[in-house]
């Protein structure tokens, strides 16, 4: 007995050791201890107990820091300022999230990315406070401008290891990137990489593209094919799309063409008037036939990816792949372009990339920034935007067009972007000066995944009552045009304030059922066969009490979960109208999903020259016009 007992007390001297020395040498884990024994509870009682073990410390390998540390790291006390602590008025009131994250695909991934995300930009943010009289380092702040254009000419000497181009604030829509070179070497097969951020502990970052040129076939076929496909190291490879694909008939739209455009392999006669000296028309000899293929070895070609909705490859001008964006592999995530392999690599030009605004040489910077919320008065209506960190220019967009209708500056709406954090610590960096800048972000405490975006219509709801107390909530995307007054004349005129729904409703959907759908949803997700009643997400309201109830039923833990949010916003109405609430749906066939119409209330797809171009035809008295071909 004497025995068992001292071998506890050595035990309990050893935890006791283990645990001082984890204090020495995290002290961000002091403060968390300190700030829970304070508050007489339990740090880690909101955490569940499936967490995965640990993530290693980059800067030191050897250090391992627990899921535990990183994910309660979001919600210690931090040093910031009252003007900072504006970008951060939903964030504690998210940390339930963790309890239902299991609800949604990378949900805890998310969450554990962002630790480590805002642990690095809170250690810049104390750096340059430390730094404010030192010039080289507001020098070298200046230099850390997301760059709009980016090109490497002559560019043939790259390593056997492959050429890359690193992206310092990622991709956004409306990037592209164009490679010119020539196929060369004993096989002439290549690879375009378009590669994302490392996470902490893991060699090999994600593969977000992998477009693979090979010109004398692989071990399915001898003859040239394009492999696109994805890699992460949790996943390994993905499910390959191969163009021209071994099934043609099962040749999926993507963005409104084809996965693979269906010339490539078909079979062409040669005229007899070809010269061998002419510009070819990108065919390998079969007989006495030929089978087109955009690359050819020895011959020059200009191939352009393009990111819009999805990923779209020309190549010499002609549209040839597209490949639909997966699940946490979206575009905004890339970090580097790597090309490799049996390439005369020419150039490589990155245009329209996301770029961040110099304030300091903004002219009418006081008339772009938010107004602040009354305490006396409560805005009419709240507006939620989802935005993600690198949309740099859409937002400014977004400022300089309809938030600056009278309603939005006097405070009768106010409007917040609702952003989650990035992978890159610069593009985190440009985020947080924006949101200092201008007062208008809320900064959501997990990384920004398109499979998230139920998080912040739920964000949006809590703003809108815990901290607007607006009598209205709406919602909408940072690509769309919204007129704020139309919106304000049409709630008033349908004189609703309790269980509203307004919006393009759409009253007969049905779940995706096939699983090569982008937004397959399985019978576990959703068993019956239609949805109820749900408003298209570019631009909807919800009166103040559903927002309420949305956000209570969260904090209670009874809200489901569902990864479409304008869809998930109908199921939560729904349920509500099943447990007796009276609920009215109102449709407005104005609030257009796709694109614009003339006397449109909400115009969806919009880049910054369209919402430029719509906000100066309403200054000019022409209404609500179109502008363009959208």
């Amino acid at each position: 007995m004497k025995r068992w007992s001292g071998g506890v007390l050595i035990a309990i001297l050893f935890m006791l050791l283990i645990l001082r020395y984890v204090l020495m040498k995290n002290p961000i884990g002091e403060n968390y201890l300190m700030n829970a024994l304070s508050n007489g509870s339990n740090p880690l009682e909101w955490v569940q107990s499936t967490l995965p073990p640990a993530y290693k410390n980059t800067e030191n390998s050897t250090q391992v820091i627990s899921t535990d540390t990183i994910i309660f790291s979001l919600f210690a006390q931090r040093n910031i300022s009252k003007e900072e602590q504006e970008s951060l008025r939903t964030w504690n009131l998210l940390k339930h999230l963790i309890d239902q994250a299991q609800a949604l695909p990378s949900g805890l991934e998310a969450i554990k990315e962002a630790g480590s995300a805002w642990n690095s930009l809170m250690a810049s943010i104390e750096e340059e406070r430390r730094g404010n009289t030192n010039e080289s380092l507001n020098s070298r702040a200046k230099e850390k401008q997301c760059p709009h254009f980016l090109n490497k000419v002559n560019a043939s000497g790259f390593e056997s290891s492959g050429f890359k181009l690193r992206l310092p604030c990622g991709l956004t829509q409306g990037s592209s990137i164009t490679i010119i070179g020539i196929p060369n070497g004993l096989l002439g097969n290549f690879r375009i990489d378009l590669t994302g951020e490392a996470l902490p502990g893991e060699p090999d970052p994600p593969i977000i593209l992998h477009y693979n040129v090979r010109l004398h076939g692989d071990k399915i076929t001898e003859d040239p094919v394009i492999v696109q496909n994805t890699w992460t190291i949790a996943h390994d490879w993905g499910e390959e799309e191969r163009c021209p694909s071994p099934t043609p008939e099962k040749n999926k739209k993507v963005d409104e063409l084809d996965q693979c455009n269906k010339i490539v392999g078909r079979n062409y006669t040669q005229p007899s008037t070809h010269s061998e000296g002419s510009r070819r028309s990108s065919m390998v000899l079969e007989g006495s036939k030929r089978r087109y293929f955009p690359f050819k070895q020895g011959y020059l070609s200009v191939a352009t990816l393009r990111i819009g909705s999805e990923f779209q490859m020309t190549v010499d001008g002609k549209h040839i792949t597209s490949f639909a964006y997966r699940e946490t592999l979206e575009p905004w995530l890339v970090s580097d372009v790597r090309i490799s392999g049996d390439l005369n690599l020419i150039s490589v030009v990155a245009s329209g990339l996301p770029t961040s605004e110099d304030s300091e040489h903004t002219i009418d910077l006081e008339t772009l920034k938010s107004a602040p919320l009354s305490t006396e008065k409560s805005p009419n209506l709240f507006i939620g935007v989802f935005s993600t960190a690198n949309n740099f220019k859409r937002r400014m967009a977004v400022r300089r067009t309809w938030m600056q209708y009278d309603a939005v500056r006097s405070g009768t709406a106010a409007v917040r972007f609702f952003v989650g954090l990035h992978k890159n610590q610069l593009v985190n960096e440009e985020l947080w000066n924006e949101a200092r800048t201008y007062g208008d972000i809320q900064i959501m405490p997990f990384v920004d995944y398109y499979n998230l975006i139920t998080w912040k219509t739920l964000a949006i709801c809590i703003f809108g009552t815990e901290v607007a107390s607006a009598n209205y909530v709406m919602k909408t995307d940072d690509d769309a045009f919204v007129r704020v007054d139309e919106v304000l004349e049409s709630l008033k005129r349908i004189k609703v304030s309790n269980g509203l729904l307004y919006g393009l409703i759409n009253s007969d959907s049905q779940p995706h059922r096939s699983t090569e759908s982008k937004w397959y949803i399985s019978l576990e997700e959703w068993p019956e066969e239609k949805y109820p009643p749900w408003a298209h997400g570019p631009g909807y309201v919800v009166s103040l009490d559903i927002a309420k109830e949305v956000y209570r039923r969260h904090k209670e833990g009874v809200l489901k979960i569902f990864k479409l949010e304008d869809v998930a916003m109908g199921i939560w109405i729904d349920q509500m109208k099943k447990e007796g609430l009276e609920v009215r749906y109102e449709n407005n066939e104005r609030i257009y999903n796709e694109g614009c119409k003339d006397g449109y209330i909400v115009a969806h797809y919009q880049g910054p020259r369209e919402m430029l171009c719509l906000w100066q035809k309403l200054q000019e008295g022409k209404s609500a016009r179109c502008c363009g071909d959208r």
